[in-house]
């Protein structure tokens, strides 16, 4: 039961998933529809706030008949304030918009704040995966999650973030970033185990 005041996310859907897994702007929802067809034993919840991406998911869940996605169309921060703890199995937030000012760094989706309430919010031994194609904001991730007391980086060599895993379908995004010639790096995080108090 969570706590008062809080969403139980298993309630949106008709039979209580296996698991739940985020994706935190979505974009047009490419990589959440396969996802979700990928996994219908698991939950889905997507936040975007572009209504142009959600048009394109929610046709691509009809298309699909995907009954195990639900959709957040404001800031992917409200969701996760309403969550009740240790809920997520996996986390993607993948090619968010670097804001690449120093005066617009402030308005990245990854803070110290999000991470706070990603590690509240994802179980021990949750994933958390992370797509970026430009090198200021990796360089950001690279020194805000891997500091995080909550979260170890799982890469054991390069190729483990220089190549896409096998299981996280691509996006236009990164399709995008490839034509341009932008290198994407995928980079993947645990949650690690609560610390008894």
């Amino acid at each position: 039961m969570p706590e008062r005041g809080r969403l139980d996310p298993r309630r949106l859907f008709p039979t209580p998933p296996a698991d739940l897994w985020l994706e935190i702007g979505f974009g047009a929802g490419e990589h959440l529809a396969q996802q979700a067809a990928a996994h219908p034993e698991i939950g889905f919840l997507g936040a975007e706030v572009f209504e142009n991406g959600v048009v394109k998911l929610l046709a691509e869940v009809q298309r699909r008949r995907l009954g195990n996605l639900r959709i957040l169309v404001d800031d992917a921060r409200l969701l996760l304030a309403a969550l009740p703890d240790a809920c997520l199995g996996r986390v993607f937030i993948l090619f968010p918009d670097p804001w690449p000012k120093a005066r617009h760094h402030k308005r990245r989706m990854l803070s110290p704040a999000t991470l706070d309430g990603l590690a509240r919010t994802m179980k021990d031994g949750a994933e958390l995966r992370l797509a970026t194609d430009d090198v200021g904001y990796l360089r950001a991730m690279l020194e805000l999650v891997p500091t995080h007391p909550a979260f170890a980086w799982l890469a054991r060599g390069p190729a483990d973030w220089r190549q896409r895993p096998g299981d996280w379908p691509a996006t236009r995004y990164e399709g995008k970033a490839v034509a341009a010639g932008r290198i994407p790096h995928f980079l993947r995080f645990a949650r690690g185990p609560r610390q008894p108090c």
